[in-house]
């Protein structure tokens, strides 16, 4: 594949980089991501991953976009409000790149749906509510080998880690199980501050830039977490559970399923 004049400017911040170039960017282009949730990590992630140039990317949502989104989902606009969430988002990736494939799945996440979900992209980011939703999605990607952001942010703080088949722990390696119901509280009824959302979704956006161009380390077996009143990064090494039951030595959770009673709210 050879670049276009336009492309090549269009691209021209990443190509010169050394750990990018027109390699990296060859690859961007053929790389295939799926976001689950356009919500306050998806919007941002969507965004970046679309001027990047990633070639095809996927973006999964249930949801209608109300104000109360506008706070901190900056793909949406206030003449989106009611639209479906994924096409709005689709729209807004497309009118930054025209050269981004964007597919639409206006649709909840569930055991039933989420393997073909996730068989047509090479990596998934989950931009999910609910730790219901962030297990299954955890499960089906360990599953199907495929690797995977999580992230999760509530009042002023956040985290993220990324898993990769083979090379680190999954999600319920640390985690094991989700907390009883309303145990947790979600966005709507704990807070969060809108650019918390802008600064976790876009490392995940960083995240899958780095997996598909080689460049830098990624967050395999770590969390990094995120203090916005202290200005604070820490990184927690995670090591991986050979008793997992689903990425262990022998594994108990042999497909997806989805936990009962869970609210399936799709994106802070």
């Amino acid at each position: 594949m050879s670049f276009s004049k336009e492309q090549l400017e269009r691209y021209s911040r990443h190509i010169i980089l050394k750990e990018i170039g027109v390699k990296g960017q060859k690859r961007l282009s053929e790389a295939k991501v799926l976001i689950i949730g356009a919500g306050g990590l998806g919007a941002p992630a969507a965004l970046y991953l679309a001027a990047a140039g990633v070639g095809r990317i996927g973006i999964a949502d249930a949801d209608r976009v109300d104000l109360s989104n506008l706070q901190r989902q900056i793909i949406h606009s206030t003449n989106d409000l009611g639209k479906e969430k994924a096409l709005s988002a689709a729209e807004s990736m497309r009118a930054i790149n025209p050269e981004t494939r964007v597919e639409a799945q206006v649709c909840f996440v569930s055991a039933d749906n989420i393997g073909a979900l996730v068989a047509d992209y090479d990596v998934i980011l989950d931009g999910t509510d609910n730790c219901p939703a962030k297990f299954l999605i955890n499960d089906a990607c360990v599953l199907a080998k495929k690797p995977f952001s999580h992230a999760g942010i509530i009042r002023f703080r956040g985290q993220l880690m990324t898993y990769v088949p083979g090379q680190g722990p999954c999600y319920r390696c640390a985690f094991r199980e989700p907390p009883p119901p309303d145990a947790v509280p979600t966005c709507s009824q704990a807070g969060v501050i809108g650019a918390m959302a802008g600064v976790i979704g876009s490392l995940q956006a960083l995240e899958a830039i780095k997996y598909f161009t080689g460049a830098g380390t990624l967050l395999t077996g770590a969390l990094l977490t995120y203090d916005a009143l202290t200005q604070e990064f820490r990184k927690i090494r995670l090591p991986r559970r050979e008793s997992c039951e689903v990425c262990g030595t022998h594994p108990t959770i042999t497909a997806p399923f989805d936990y009962a009673g869970a609210v399936c709210e799709i994106a802070p």
